[in-house]
């Protein structure tokens, strides 16, 4: 099988043989340590993760920190005390992120950190999307977008919704929006940032307040695709959520890859989305941890990068089935 039937089969529960470890080793205990399971990409991350590991034989602790670092560490040190064989983690943070790796490594247990990275990237295993080529990778596409429709000489009007900025992935992906409007700088006016702290509560109240003084809005990008709902609970009333090729429509991407923005780019109100390769991710780092734990490497360093793509409202029926969220949806998970 490919690793996109692979990890795909896996993602949606279904039961595959994968075999064990290689060369026939035992099987291994696994701590999986998520921060939680907020948007469609940790949730789905979350199943090819452990459905993997649990079907190729390995036992799997599952803690869950609620988005409290503290609790986190707490846990992870609970799993060393009970002899895990390796360890992995979605981190709150990049700091605590730190703290945790040197924790698991002075104790002679193999770490991976899955998506969101620590902030010193020379410790542990990291499996990373490009935030910053994936970002600027979609923003192009939405500039060009905005270009194409604009007067000669009028300043378009940007805004970004900001992740919280403690995130490696939220401080990427803002700059890769600024790195692609800067492009076309003498095209646009200062981008309007808004705060959203990874908080649908948070993004809501400071995106009323943007767009209720800045009403006058060309391009949209929001730092996680999760956000849309709430873009569109703001826009929809003033009668900004319009569908392409209808009179005010806002150009508008995201990233992430979710169900939800492959659907709105399928109906139109989105032109595009940055990916993360989720099935790439959740293997190399399967890959990796159970490989360290055959070899008895038990401080591995690797740093993994998925580049990730662009999915967009011209490429949508080639790409579209490399993007998990367009799985997703093939297999009715909005319809759940």
């Amino acid at each position: 099988m490919k690793r996109t039937s692979r990890l795909k089969a896996a993602l949606l529960g279904a039961t595959v043989a994968l075999g064990g470890l290689a060369g026939g080793a035992q099987a291994a205990t696994i701590c999986f340590a998520f921060q939680d399971l907020e948007t469609e990409f940790w949730v789905a991350g979350h199943q090819a993760i452990t459905s993997t590991l649990e079907e190729r034989g390995h036992t799997v602790i599952e803690r869950n920190a609620n988005e409290d670092a503290n609790r986190q560490f707490e846990q992870v040190r609970d799993c060393i005390a009970q002899g895990v064989d390796g360890i992995i983690i979605i981190p709150q943070d990049g700091e605590s992120a730190v703290t945790i790796v040197q924790e698991a490594q002075d104790n002679d247990v193999p770490i991976a950190v899955f998506n969101r990275p620590p902030s010193d990237l020379s410790r542990g295993i990291v499996v990373v999307a490009d935030n910053a080529t994936i970002a600027e990778q979609a923003v192009d596409f939405l500039v060009e977008e905005a270009l194409a429709d604009a007067p000669e000489g009028e300043k378009l009007q940007p805004l970004i919704v900001v992740g919280d900025l403690g995130d490696p992935n939220a401080v990427g992906r803002k700059d890769g929006f600024y790195n692609a409007i800067e492009k076309q700088a003498d095209r646009f006016e200062t981008p309007i940032e808004v705060a959203s702290e990874w908080d649908a509560a948070t993004a809501l109240a400071n995106l009323e307040a943007a767009v209720t003084a800045n009403p006058d809005i060309d391009l949209v990008f929001t730092s996680s695709d999760f956000l849309f709902p709430t873009i569109r609970s703001v826009f929809e009333p003033r009668g900004m959520w319009v569908p392409r090729g209808e009179e005010g429509h806002v150009i508008m991407g995201g990233l992430d890859g979710d169900a939800t923005a492959c659907q709105l780019i399928k109906d139109g109100y989105v032109d595009a989305t940055g990916v993360q390769d989720l099935y790439f991710e959740a293997e190399a780092s399967l890959d990796a941890i159970l490989s360290a734990i055959e070899d008895g490497e038990y401080a591995p360093n690797e740093v993994i990068e998925d580049p990730g793509f662009a999915l967009t409202s011209e490429n949508m029926a080639e790409r579209e089935m490399d993007m998990w969220g367009c799985v997703l949806l093939s297999e009715g998970f909005l319809d759940q």
